[in-house]
């Protein structure tokens, strides 16, 4: 990437306001993208279309297209793990997972998800059922990361949508207090278990898939005693997600309720396979198929649309734009949706795990930072926290503002209300009120002119920070498909001109191989490598575990 270059064409754009930009005309005809789900207006960025225009030659210039048809091609673009990155054909017709896959792993790939859609149908319309013939009431999915997030995010997202007679809930975190709470509120009757492990060894994952299994065999042990099979329980009430078929039987999961994997399927973009099994539970077959459906037609949009009109593309350049030349460290996301609380944090992992990195594909150091530090909170309620920081302090924070036109809810004033807020949050972090615009306003009351003077500094707002906003008509499940879809683009352009490879997380490797030396030494075992901070935070851990906490 040309650092050089962005750094000459930000000069002038650091020493600019974005309102100034908006004496062109056209600014917001020019400056917005619309697909069939989503419009975007990005015309309270901080750049004019000669600096885009830059920004795409420098697109060009790393072959971003060759790139783009690498990746939905099936090339192994994951280098370090020589494995393709093929998400995107699981949402794919039938006819180009052929074209994609060929006959033999195309045809597995839809025995899966038929496989899938027969477990949904059939516990569903009650055909499948616990150990003692009740219909499911309750979906356990135990993961974690890419396993949970996918899932998670869009099932909070298609509340509206959900079956009633059935709810989803989700163990990622090996806190034994979360696994507490939860099955405090499950009856292990009508509990069915989802466990989600590409390799069925994850440390968290089957930590919690161990314990919920002697919770559930222990309830039956008490309440049905004539019918504790242990085999017909798991059988019964248990369905894995794996890649390792032998681990799961072997944990005592019927082999028909054992759903693949692949390793052309990151974990991150998991969501679209049979991963998206609790979903596909909650939600429905139909309504599974439309969320895949949005996210093709984005795919679409992203292959076939000159960079220009591209919106994951441009998406990218802004970030691209914002990051390296403008030089601001963070993105918040904002949705102002109940229903997308969790959207940010699906975005913390799907952002930073990808292209959270300081090397190129080659293994050279980069001169160059890579991804943002992203954050974010549902609207409104982070205008009454994080935000003040946002308008006053000298941090400038990239935003991308996501809206949805209509509400779901009865509520229409309220949602007019949110909508409000979301509009006028992006035009005043924008904006900003001026010490002499302050002045002014205070001179309209009966403050006196030193009050006015103690008063003014407070009340001034830096403005000039660049947003998108992000609208849909409504939450349906081809929007909410669509925007995940659009956010995964975006992210694998930003990867390309990085020059990183966005689909390994050796990171994240790093500590569960420390994590595995640490629980070692904590059992017992000597680690002189391990730092004397460690080992004295794991001879108090041993000394005080030891102690039985007072109640």
């Amino acid at each position: 990437m040309n650092i050089q270059k962005l750094t000459s064409l930000a000069h002038s754009a650091k020493m600019r306001s974005i309102v100034s930009l908006f004496d062109q005309k056209e600014r917001v005809d020019d400056f917005s993208i619309s697909t069939p789900h989503l419009h975007l207006d990005y015309s309270k960025q901080n750049i004019t279309d000669v600096e885009l225009e830059q920004l795409i030659e420098i697109a060009q210039g790393v072959s971003l297209s060759e790139e783009i048809t690498k990746q939905f091609s099936g090339v192994k673009i994951n280098n370090t793990e020589e494995r393709s990155v093929l998400h995107t054909v699981l949402r794919a017709p039938q006819v180009v997972k052929q074209q994609i896959l060929g006959e033999t792993l195309a045809n597995e790939v839809e025995a899966a998800e038929q496989q899938m859609a027969n477990v949904v149908n059939n516990v569903q319309n009650g055909i499948l059922t616990g150990h003692t013939g009740k219909r499911f009431t309750d979906v356990l999915a135990i993961g974690i990361g890419g396993s949970y997030y996918g899932v998670k995010v869009s099932l909070s997202a298609l509340e509206h949508y959900r079956d009633l007679r059935l709810a989803v809930h989700f163990i990622a975190n090996v806190d034994g207090g979360a696994l507490e709470e939860k099955l405090k509120k499950l009856n292990s009757e009508t509990t069915l278990v989802v466990v989600i492990s590409k390799t069925f060894t994850t440390q968290e994952t089957m930590l919690n898939a161990k314990a919920v299994k002697q919770w559930m065999l222990s309830c039956a042990s008490v309440e049905e005693p004539k019918l504790n099979n242990v085999a017909a329980i798991i059988e019964k009430h248990w369905f894995a997600v794996s890649s390792n078929i032998e681990a799961a039987k072997e944990f005592g999961i019927n082999v028909k309720h054992i759903l693949p994997m692949w390793d052309w399927v990151g974990g991150r973009f998991s969501l679209w396979s049979t991963v998206g099994l609790p979903l596909a539970l909650a939600i429905g077959n139909d309504n599974f198929n439309k969320l895949k459906q949005g996210a093709y037609e984005m795919d679409m949009h992203f292959k076939s649309t000159d960079f220009k009109h591209n919106m994951p593309v441009i998406m990218a350049l802004l970030g691209i734009w914002n990051r390296n030349a403008l030089e601001y460290p963070t993105l918040a996301i904002l949705p102002y949706a109940h229903s997308l609380r969790a959207l940010p944090g699906y975005l913390q992992q799907t952002d930073m795990e990808s292209n959270g990195k300081s090397v190129s594909k080659s293994g050279d150091k980069l001169s160059w930072l890579t991804a943002p530090v992203v954050f974010g909170q549902e609207g409104t309620n982070g205008q009454h926290a994080f935000m003040q920081l946002m308008h006053q302090s000298d941090d400038i924070i990239p935003t991308d503002f996501i809206v949805a036109l209509k509400g779901r809810s009865q509520y229409t004033e309220n949602h007019k209300v949110l909508v409000a807020n979301c509009f006028a949050q992006s035009e005043a972090l924008m904006q900003g009120k001026t010490l002499q615009q302050v002045k002014i306003e205070l001179e309209m009351s009966d403050l006196s002119a030193d009050e006015i003077s103690l008063i003014a500094p407070h009340k001034t707002m830096k403005g000039n920070t660049p947003s998108n906003t992000l609208v849909m008509d409504s939450l349906t499940p081809e929007t909410i498909g669509s925007l995940l879809a659009l956010y995964e683009h975006k992210i694998f352009v930003q990867g390309v001109l990085w020059q990183v490879n966005s689909f390994d997380q050796w990171g994240v490797e790093l500590g569960k191989q420390l994590g595995a030396r640490i629980l070692s030494a904590i059992d017992g075992a000597e680690d002189d490598l391990l730092s004397a901070s460690s080992q004295s935070l794991i001879a108090r851990f041993r000394d005080r575990s030891k102690v039985t906490p007072s109640v």
